[in-house]
């Protein structure tokens, strides 16, 4: 099993953070994004829309960080991380769509602002983070895990972009419940740290 991926990837972060997690067995594949390896031919075969991460499980290709959570989850019987019920399952995944959403719109694109000089309005940006950042931090109120009882792929899915939020400069001090979140999945099993850019509020 490969994973292609870079390490200040976000998306990335997540497939090869929950690959550690469940303990499956896989080899790392460094595509050089600021060499643009990501819009060559050999890897357009892989991925057509130029992005990382890919999985390739003995030929079987998966792209997008959430698609790779659910298949590993499905493929390694994970049914503590991904319920197979109907109700566990629904609730993991409205978590999915909004680290697909509304935390790409918020810190993930504020990060990639500073990091890459993007021209996109910071102070939206920034508004945006802290939006779902309240939400998610309200939902932890109540809970120890986001969608279940027990940590599921939604904190997988969320985590490495609300981690890295102070990058783009969004500072995570107010939020009690989601710093004690963050730090019950690094106490877990298996957790593979992501590199942190000295940028934005962690400069």
């Amino acid at each position: 099993m490969k994973l292609y991926f870079h390490p200040i990837s976000g998306h990335s972060h997540r497939a090869r953070l929950f690959l550690s997690l469940i303990g499956a067995q896989h080899e790392l594949i460094n595509v050089d994004l600021m060499a643009g390896a990501q819009k060559r031919p050999e890897f357009l075969k892989l991925n057509p829309f130029g992005q990382v991460p890919v999985l390739d499980d003995g030929g079987v290709i998966v792209s997008d960080s959430n698609a790779i959570l659910v298949y590993l989850a499905r493929k390694f019987g994970k049914t503590d991380w991904l319920p197979d019920d109907a109700q566990g399952a629904a609730a993991v995944q409205r978590w999915l769509s909004v680290a697909a959403g509304e935390l790409h719109r918020g810190p993930a694109r504020a990060r990639l602002k500073v990091l890459f000089k993007l021209p996109d309005d910071a102070a939206e940006l920034i508004k945006n983070a802290h939006t779902v950042l309240k939400l998610i931090d309200g939902e932890l109120q109540y809970r120890d895990w986001i969608a279940s009882s027990r940590p599921t792929i939604a904190d997988v899915a969320l985590y490495s972009y609300i981690f890295s939020a102070p990058e783009g400069n969004v500072d995570l001090a107010a939020y009690t419940n989601i710093n004690a979140w963050m730090r019950r999945i690094e106490a877990l099993p298996g957790f593979v740290p992501f590199d942190v850019n000295k940028v934005g509020l962690a400069a």
